[in-house]
């Protein structure tokens, strides 16, 4: 009867395991492979385990179970077989082989080493004592060895070329570093002394609070002696600190004038303090401090509305200077030509209403300067009756090159009268009257916190309205674009002819960015009238630059609309005055969006503008109090101005308009 034996085995050297399943023998070590005939020969002193099965299951290293099986006689004579039913049987061979990682699970007996269990099935054969590893992974250790070496080797020469250039490009720096300079690198510079520079200006402008908290207590106690030495003190300061807004600008001497003031403060301190007392005091000097900036800030308001409408003497000489040529030379008598240009609505037409000359030319002069055919371009300009003489003389003397010019007077339009015009009506009344000549007077029309910039008296001019009747003005035109005149024209502004307005009314640039110029920025949504015909949250577009197709126009009634709304709001509770508002709530729904290029706002109050979106825009505005003909005009900003300016016209120079 033959014996079957199953050996199980945990093999960590795979190609043991691959020599198992192709049927080759096994050797474990070097030592045994001369030892198969050795082994066959052992294997023949047992015949009954000659032609045995060996079943040998392992894990492979993605841990499935794997089954091979071996021939009796192709194992080594290394190969110990042991009896599994006996208890005594040691693992101490096998803890010492799984010592080593690199020795094969299958290994060579050492010799002389017995186990109880050497003979159980016969006589085992003596080897000599074998080496634990295998001559491959001998091998692949000493290229491994030799790779990593290379390596290291490398990265040690490139970190040498590394510190080389390191050094050559230092050595360099230090050649062309201008030491006449080096103080604007230093550390030591005097600012550097101190990273708070005005830490000592607050701390005197705090000492001068507190001695006057002292003297105030002070007096009131009687204590006449504290009282002068710390009013004096505070005097002091006050002359020490002077302009002073940094340490750097103090005097030497402010200094000991601080710790004089410490003393006395100290002195103070330690005869009047008392919290309560200390609190209230400076509560009171804290709302003092608030109606006074509160005043100053009202007063800042008007003065700037005040600069900003008064008319510079220089800008006052030139219309009178050109009035008087006018008449002088018998210029009433001339005209201008190609006026059979003016009624074309083949060409392109604009519309400028200004009582300016200045600000007019400028206009008129950046836009014939851009364009490519100026003789296609036609400029009508409306103005007052004041400056009618000043406006057709200038531009008598000197006409765009090429291009059509028309001057004409509001006060000709005979059908723009309080009967058909609601804001004429509105200007006439009695309320409106004493909200523009008698704001002096306290009245229930005038007391309150009205914003004074809505009693600028351009709202009083029909100029500023005029926009409103295009159609009336223009009857043959198609279509006009209207220019404001604090405007300048930096590109070829032709090709807003072709626009689609796809059957809107108005084109021009949205203002509107995130939540600010919107429609509940300029109407009163409180009102129902507003909250339940318009969106709070539409967004709100630019009068200045805008072209207005006045056929769809004249189709949807505009000028109706704007008198509808116009009637509503003879109370002011719509809105306040102006033309935007209006001008939103009429083109409400018929605005065509223009790309934002066409038109840059914000010159005349915004001094944080975008310098590049300024050059690359078509047409830059002056929108706000600060224009640039004036002195408070933003001085960055001017130059995109006084480009277009004839400084060396004769009239500007005998009005001292100069750069």
């Amino acid at each position: 009867m033959i014996r079957v034996a199953q050996v199980r085995a945990e093999f960590s050297d795979m190609s043991s395991i691959r020599e198992h399943e192709g049927k080759f023998p096994l050797y474990d070590c070097p030592g045994c492979l001369n030892r198969q005939d050795q082994s066959n020969m052992s294997s023949a002193a047992h015949p009954d385990e000659k032609d045995i099965d060996i079943i040998v299951t392992y894990s492979d290293p993605s841990g499935a179970v794997r089954i091979s099986s071996v021939r009796s006689r192709d194992l080594s004579a290394s190969w110990v077989w042991k009896n599994p039913s006996n208890e005594n049987y040691s693992l101490t061979e096998s803890s010492q082989v799984a010592d080593d990682p690199f020795r094969s699970t299958l290994s060579c007996r050492e010799p002389g080493r017995h186990t109880p269990n050497d003979h159980q099935y016969g006589s085992e054969m003596r080897h000599p004592q074998a080496s634990a590893v295998h001559p491959l992974k001998l091998k692949r250790r000493m290229l491994r060895r030799e790779r990593r070496e290379s390596r290291t080797a490398e990265l040690i020469q490139q970190d040498k070329e590394i510190d080389n250039q390191m050094q050559e490009a230092a050595i360099k720096r230090a050649l062309e570093l201008d030491t006449t300079i080096k103080g604007r690198y230093s550390i030591w510079r005097k600012e550097y002394e101190n990273p708070n520079s005005d830490s000592t200006v607050k701390l005197m402008r705090d000492q001068i609070i507190m001695a006057r908290v002292y003297a105030t207590i002070a007096k009131a106690k009687n204590n006449i002696m504290l009282y002068d030495s710390l009013m004096e003190h505070s005097r002091k300061s006050q002359l020490a600190i002077g302009e002073a807004t940094s340490d750097s600008e103090l005097h030497p001497s402010a200094l000991d004038q601080a710790k004089a003031m410490g003393h006395i403060l100290s002195t103070a301190k330690d005869q009047l303090y008392h919290c309560m007392t200390i609190a209230r005091k400076l509560r009171a000097m804290l709302q003092s401090s608030e109606t006074n900036v509160n005043e100053l800030k009202k007063k800042s308001a008007f003065l700037i509305q005040l600069a900003a409408k008064t008319v510079p003497k220089p800008l006052h000489c030139l219309p009178l200077l050109l009035t008087t040529e006018y008449y002088l030379r018998g210029y009433e008598e001339k005209d201008f030509a190609n006026r059979e240009k003016l009624e074309d609505p083949s060409l392109y037409h604009y519309a400028i209403f200004s009582d300016n000359v200045l600000a007019a030319s400028v206009v008129v002069n950046s836009t014939v300067l851009h364009v490519k055919e100026p003789e296609k371009h036609v400029f009508h300009i409306v103005t007052d009756k004041l400056n009618l003489a000043a406006m057709k003389m200038w531009f008598l003397v000197n006409p765009p090159a090429g291009a059509a010019i028309q001057v004409q007077n509001v006060d000709d339009f005979t059908w723009l009268n309080s009967s058909y015009c609601p804001v004429l009506r509105q200007l006439e009344s009695a309320r409106m009257i004493e909200y523009y000549f008698k704001a002096h007077q306290t009245s229930s029309l005038t007391a309150g916190s009205d914003n004074l910039k809505y009693r600028n008296p351009k709202y009083l001019s029909m100029l500023n309205h005029l926009r409103f009747y295009l159609p009336e003005v223009y009857p043959k035109l198609n279509k006009i674009l209207f220019l404001d005149d604090d405007i300048v024209i930096q590109k070829d502004l032709t090709p807003l002819w072709s626009v689609n307005l796809q059957g809107m009314v108005n084109g021009a640039v949205e203002t509107c960015k995130e939540s600010f110029h919107r429609f509940d920025k300029y109407l009163n949504f409180s009102n129902p009238k507003i909250s339940e015909n318009f969106d709070p949250n539409a967004c709100g577009w630019a009068f200045g630059m805008n072209i207005f197709d006045l056929k769809e126009w004249k189709k949807r009634d505009i000028t109706g609309i704007y008198h509808h709304w116009q009637d509503m709001n003879e109370d002011r509770t719509l809105w306040k005055l102006g033309t935007l508002p209006p001008g939103l709530i009429t083109f409400y729904n018929l605005t065509y969006p223009l790309d934002r290029s066409w038109h840059g706002l914000g010159l005349g109050y915004d001094p944080a503008l975008n310098l590049t979106e300024i050059e690359n825009a078509a047409v830059v505005h002056y929108n706000g109090n600060y224009k640039p003909w004036l002195d408070l005009a933003i001085a960055k900003y001017r130059s995109y101005w006084s480009r277009y300016v004839m400084f060396d016209n004769l009239y500007l120079q005998l009005c001292n308009i100069n750069e």
